[in-house]
């Protein structure tokens, strides 16, 4: 594994925000949804997620997930994904979420 300097790491805007819409992604290539997420003073930011092995879409409304807020913008389709949200792959190799396991303001940031 390559290390870094805490800089680097430093670099990486990772915060958390709670998804507040979720929309199936038709046109995506792969299943997906669009997320809206609320990351507090950032706004309301986009992103696609290719979750939906694991989540339904109304069980993802108020579920805290971190983002990584400083990527390029990426168009996806017909969609503009804003923000990344963060995973891990499970024995099966799809996504669970990064999540806390306390509620956090919106926006706040991963140190």
């Amino acid at each position: 594994m390559q290390t870094i300097d805490f800089c680097d790491f430093q670099r990486i805007d990772l915060r958390i925000g709670t998804i507040i819409k979720v929309e199936n992604f038709e046109k995506a290539l792969k299943p997906a949804y669009k997320l809206w997420i609320d990351l507090g003073e950032l706004g309301v930011r986009k992103s696609s997620a290719q979750i939906t092995v694991n989540y339904l879409p109304e069980n993802l409304i108020g579920v805290q997930v971190l983002c990584v807020c400083n990527f390029k913008p990426k168009q996806i389709a017909n969609f503009i994904s804003e923000v990344l949200v963060t995973g891990f792959k499970d024995q099966n190799g799809a996504i669970i979420l990064s999540t806390s396991d306390k509620i956090v303001p919106n926006g706040a940031k991963l140190f």
